[in-house]
């Protein structure tokens, strides 16, 4: 199998900092009394992470780095559709943060960051202990909005879970479908735009599908879709038909009318078309920026506004925010992307804080989709700092009658992906 290596994966992010080409960092001036000017990162995902790694690695033990993440293991919800297809363990897609506090001297707090005090630059934390910094980054995912489905609740979630976030929800999904009785129903409730990873509901539809055809290959898949088209639409719709003819319905809403009610205790989910009753269920509910940053006061509606060059929110320049949580115009919500604004982020707060140099915001992303075994799709795009928003520079999408050679390829660089984002993350 391919595998990408370090400097591959480098230059396919389209990073905007190389690792060998930042100047020394200088920090007169740069915090009061002498002191290294601190920085706090809530959120331990690809974004967050990845912040916290480059500011520490690159400043050279100029700038303190503290991370806020509560869980001790960051499970990644990119990839998990592949544990549900059987095409990787649950293990595999889980990470610590061992490196990161031993390799570049980050103080990993595994706590909540309850509350922000920007006028005093500080966090509280859920334990009662308050953290100050001069620069805060945020990069704290998404929260559901549960009520957007009508029925669907925080406990409905244990019988149709969503699956949509880091942890062990998706382990549900899979017993669930692997208790299915023979012949019976998965439905799927993808969320409105804009949400998290684009494709993902129907990469996930596809695994599902791997899985089903191996195990109970008279089983039906059900997609109730609250949105009239999707990202790689025509992709996937060929390849459900080449793999899984029969298996998927995907329905629109202006066929299926809109969900109206879904009901835990019967798992059954009403629509004006028909009332589906479910064996198994994943509903996805609309999403918005995780809830610190609306206490922190930089949210406008459900995300956070930014300045393109910095990602610092145009609410506060000392709070920066990315990755899902942030309105980044043209670029999806993924981990790719978070990992890419990471960098940027990174580069802006060192550059300020210890006066080093500060390169032009650059920005990619690739969402890789599995469909079947060595069928592997991408769409992809790099971007640049506008003035007012990020600017799409160039894109690219895989084609429908690609050759068995080229989608194989297209999956193995995915794996080789996975392998150079994670170790970016946690090294």
């Amino acid at each position: 199998m391919t595998k990408l290596n370090r400097r591959q994966f480098s230059t396919l992010l389209g990073s905007t900092v190389a690792a060998g080409a930042l100047s020394m960092p200088n920090i007169t001036g740069a915090a009061s009394h002498g002191a290294k000017p601190k920085v706090v990162v809530i959120g331990g995902g690809a974004g967050g992470a990845t912040a916290a790694r480059y500011i520490a690695k690159d400043s050279k033990g100029a700038v303190e780095v503290i991370l806020i993440e509560p869980t001790k293991r960051y499970y990644t919800c990119f990839f998990s559709n592949l544990y549900l297809g059987g095409f990787r363990d649950y293990d595999s897609i889980g990470h610590g943060y061992d490196a990161l506090a031993n390799n570049h001297g980050i103080n990993v707090v595994h706590d909540w960051a309850a509350s922000v005090d920007s006028s005093n630059k500080s966090v509280t934390l859920a334990s009662g202990a308050s953290i100050s910094y001069d620069k805060l980054v945020l990069s704290p995912g998404i929260d559901m909005k549960y009520d957007s489905v009508p029925g669907y609740s925080v406990e409905a979630q244990t019988k149709m879970p969503h699956g949509w976030k880091s942890g062990t929800q998706v382990q549900i999904i899979k017993h669930r479908i692997a208790s299915m009785r023979e012949g019976g129903t998965f439905v799927m409730v993808p969320p409105p735009n804009p949400f998290r990873c684009p494709p993902g509901p129907y990469e996930r539809t596809s695994m599902i599908a791997h899985y089903l055809t191996k195990h109970n290959p008279t089983a039906k898949i059900i997609v109730l879709d609250t949105k009239p088209k999707f990202s790689k639409q025509g992709l996937f719709q060929d390849g459900w038909e080449r793999h899984y003819a029969g298996m998927i319905d995907w329905i629109a809403p202006d066929v299926h009318g809109g969900i109206k009610n879904v009901n835990a205790a019967t798992m059954e989910i009403e629509t004006d078309l028909d009332t589906f009753k479910a064996d198994a269920a994943c509903i996805i509910p609309a999403q918005k920026a995780g809830a610190i940053a609306a206490l922190a006061g930089v949210t406008d509606g459900d995300w956070v506004p930014v300045m393109p060059a910095s990602m610092a929110t145009k609410a506060d320049p000392n709070i920066h925010v990315l990755g899902d949580a942030s309105i980044a115009k043209s670029m999806p919500k993924s981990g790719f992307s978070a990992n890419s604004q990471a960098k940027v982020v990174a580069n802006a707060i060192r550059g300020e804080l210890t006066d080093s140099k500060v390169f032009d915001a650059r920005f990619a992303n690739t969402c890789w989709s599995l469909i079947s075994e060595n069928d592997g799709i991408k769409v992809g795009a790099s971007y640049k700092a506008g003035a007012e928003k990020i600017d799409v520079v160039d894109k690219f999408i895989s084609k429908n009658g690609e050759d068995e050679a080229t989608r194989k390829a297209t999956y193995e660089e995915s794996e080789g992906w996975y392998a150079g984002i994670t170790a970016d993350m946690f090294s």
